[in-house]
């Protein structure tokens, strides 16, 4: 008997797993992937400074090509947990709609992973390669105790993934909409330009550090960057605070700060941005310090197999064609593409991280169809 995907999705929401805390939800999956056969490895990890975090890596077979379902069980707070029409760890279905925090972003596409893979199976008991999972409590956090030490810990071992595919919930509107063949970069910068104290009636006696920060957010700001590509739209600038900590009309401050944030494609690179924003301060002749801190490398999984099988898997059960597409944040297949080719596909994402956060019953159930057409495609003979 095939694994039921919904039901399992609630039974990993009923786990208020908010990371760091695992609340269960990883004794869930795993319990169920070893009934199925699958060898768990529990991979706790933790850094000074950073909370401790639990993951975990499953596979079943030992032979290559290995297949990996990659994905999070943690889930971002609540909060207010009075505003939900439900409570928000309860995973109760009303009119068709599995609400729940995680619903959508990741447990129900975990779930899905779950019980595609017992279909598949219970069709293909013997079949030649591997299946894998690899899971996380750790993306909705400082993402430092979750995949990056895991697959550090996978090469450590031998381990090799072949192809992975992320289950971040990747459809604006309805089940088939997109897939994710790659993500912008993210860079984040801290500006602060030091001037000197006054009377704004005597600006000789200071140095207004406002209008070098001015100059310095105009020149960014006036540079396109790039006008994007097939895959990518333009990389963007974004100024997220300018602050100068004055509440008095006349005194010049001391020192204004500025952050901002460089969503960028693959035309740009991180040490190359860096270079550029660092050159334009240093030219401005201001007395200034730069933070920069980038949160992921732009990259792309061109074309090919790995997309071909979502878009035909997916069009069987929807008869939708997905976009291929790099739109919205940051997710762990940032870290994954380093070691093999890696795609996203999932859940609807409309109401992800926000209250009521909520799937369809039918979704879940057609993402489990989805994800065991692919292993049947990537698993059937190839011609020579």
């Amino acid at each position: 008997m095939s694994l039921d995907p919904v039901k399992l999705t609630q039974d990993l929401i009923r786990c208020p797993s908010v990371t760091p805390v695992d609340a269960g939800a990883l004794d869930v999956l795993q319990k169920t992937l070893e009934d199925m056969g699958f060898k768990c490895h529990r991979l706790p990890f933790s850094e000074a400074g950073t909370p401790d975090v639990d993951n975990l890596y499953a596979r079943i077979g030992s032979e290559a090509p290995n297949f990996c379902f990659a994905g999070h069980t943690d889930v971002v707070p609540v909060g207010k947990a009075n505003a939900w029409s439900a409570d928000p760890f309860s995973g109760v279905i009303k009119d068709g709609m599995l609400l729940g925090r995680g619903a959508s972003d990741m447990k129900g596409a975990v779930a899905a992973f779950a019980a595609a893979v017992s279909s598949f199976l219970a069709e293909k008991p013997a079949f030649k390669g591997s299946i894998s999972f690899l899971i996380t409590g750790d993306e909705e956090g400082p993402a430092i105790n979750g995949t990056i030490k895991m697959l550090k810990w996978l090469e450590e071992q031998g381990e090799k993934l072949d192809y992975c595919l992320v289950g971040e919930p990747t459809n604006p509107t309805q089940l088939g909409d997109m897939a994710k063949i790659g993500r912008r970069g993210s860079l984040n910068s801290r500006l602060t330009i030091k001037g000197i104290q006054g009377h704004v009636a005597y600006p000789h006696m200071a140095d207004n550090p406002v209008p070098h920060l001015i100059g310095i957010l105009s020149q960014l700001m006036a540079k396109e960057l790039d006008q994007g590509n097939a895959h990518f739209q333009p990389s963007n600038l974004e100024i997220v605070s300018v602050d100068v900590g004055n509440e008095a009309s006349n005194i010049i401050p001391a020192e204004a700060t500025a952050k901002f944030n460089i969503r960028y494609n693959n035309e740009q690179t991180d040490a190359g941005l860096q270079d550029w924003i660092r050159g334009i301060c240093a030219a401005s002749g201001a007395d200034f310090e730069l933070e920069m801190k980038s949160s992921g490398d732009a990259f792309l999984t061109p074309p090919g197999r790995l997309s071909n099988l979502i878009s035909d898997a997916v069009e069987k059960v929807t008869g939708r064609k997905p976009e291929l597409s790099t739109t919205g944040g940051t997710s762990d297949a940032r870290f994954i593409k380093n070691h093999c080719p890696v795609s996203e596909f999932g859940l609807v994402n409309k109401t992800m991280h926000k209250i009521d956060e909520q799937v369809a019953v039918r979704d879940i159930e057609d993402l489990c169809k989805i994800y065991t057409q692919m292993l049947r495609l990537f698993f059937e003979p190839q011609s020579s």
